[in-house]
């Protein structure tokens, strides 16, 4: 009779902290910096239930209705997890933003041929899109970034109740349509390189013309790596313009793909 019960207060206790916790590791799972390989799991596992008990209080009441070993529970987990994952997502965005800016002006200024391994997609990539990469992940915590969103994760247990239903359509088209945005922050960034050695490519291609004697693919490698690094610290002035824009456009849409406004939020 005891086991009885108690068997709906232990299912019960056990859902209130299962769903949430789901949620909360599918965000760190997709988070910028902590979705990186070099994050042990147990580290990940760790700071996830940390997060999850420090939300409880503040957690609306979980349904009773819906049992964790039915189907309708298992939907309810699953839906939890792409919550998480989508709103951790978003991030990623910020940091390709950049990643696709280093590469571009990289390949531009003949430095794509140095390239280090990514420490998130575990690929090489261009040095400069890594510079970029630590240069926004480095701003992003200055700025109290990863504060907001975990308040914006503990937001969404209102607006995105514990529920087998998962997102929206408008925040569905959120996540897909910020694509573009980073694309625009990218081309943004990297523009005065981009411009600046057209310039210069032209040039070589007059003076191939005028004196086809010049051996203009030693000299110009030269004089173009020069010429882009020059530009690249000049461009630098520019970062945080073009990161305020790309992190503000983020919340924004972050807060369309909860259901919510973000104002008051910050």
């Amino acid at each position: 009779m005891g086991i009885n019960f108690l068997e709906p207060f232990m299912l019960n206790s056990i859902d209130s902290i299962m769903w949430p916790l789901c949620r909360v590791g599918g965000f760190l799972m997709a988070f910028m910096v902590f979705s990186a390989g070099s994050v042990p799991t147990r580290v990940r596992a760790l700071l996830a239930l940390t997060i999850t008990v420090c939300f409880l209080p503040n957690i609306p009441a979980v349904r009773t209705d819906i049992q964790s070993f039915s189907v309708l529970g298992i939907v309810t987990t699953i839906s939890q997890v792409v919550i998480g994952a989508g709103i951790g997502f978003m991030t990623q965005y910020l940091a390709q933003c950049f990643v696709l800016a280093g590469q571009a002006v990289a390949m531009q200024t003949g430095l794509g041929f140095a390239s280090l391994v990514d420490p998130v997609s575990g690929t090489n990539a261009p040095i400069i899109g890594q510079f970029f990469t630590v240069l926004c992940t480095l701003v992003f915590f200055a700025v109290d970034g990863h504060l907001v969103f975990i308040r914006l994760l503990l937001l969404s247990f209102e607006t995105i109740p514990i529920a087998p239903g998962a997102f929206t359509p408008p925040g569905l088209e959120a996540i897909i349509f910020f694509g573009a945005t980073m694309f625009q922050c990218a081309l943004s960034t990297a523009f005065a390189a981009i411009c600046t050695l057209l310039v210069v490519n032209f040039t070589f291609g007059v003076m191939t013309r005028a004196a086809p004697q010049l051996n203009v693919f030693s000299m110009g490698f030269a004089i173009a790596l020069i010429v882009g690094m020059f530009v690249l610290m000049i461009s630098l002035n520019a970062f945080m313009g073009n990161f305020t824009i790309a992190i503000n456009t983020l919340m924004s849409d972050t807060c369309t793909l909860m259901g919510t406004s973000c104002e008051g939020i910050f």
